[in-house]
């Protein structure tokens, strides 16, 4: 997954795995603007992956 971050006038761009990409939009937007993050499914081969991504992987 493409995950497109939008934080303090910054956008920064992660690949990571459905679950985290869910689980960090979420957590996310309950503290920040709830268009600040968006998610797609292009190529995200370009991208380093989401930091700490093992972290939203479990409950």
């Amino acid at each position: 997954m493409h995950l497109s971050v939008f934080l303090h006038g910054a956008r920064f761009d992660f690949a990571a795995c459905l679950t985290a990409a869910l689980t960090y939009m979420q957590e996310h937007q309950s503290r920040h603007h709830a268009d600040a993050v968006t998610m797609d499914l292009g190529d995200a081969s370009g991208y380093p992956r989401l930091p700490n991504e093992r972290l939203y992987l479990e409950p």
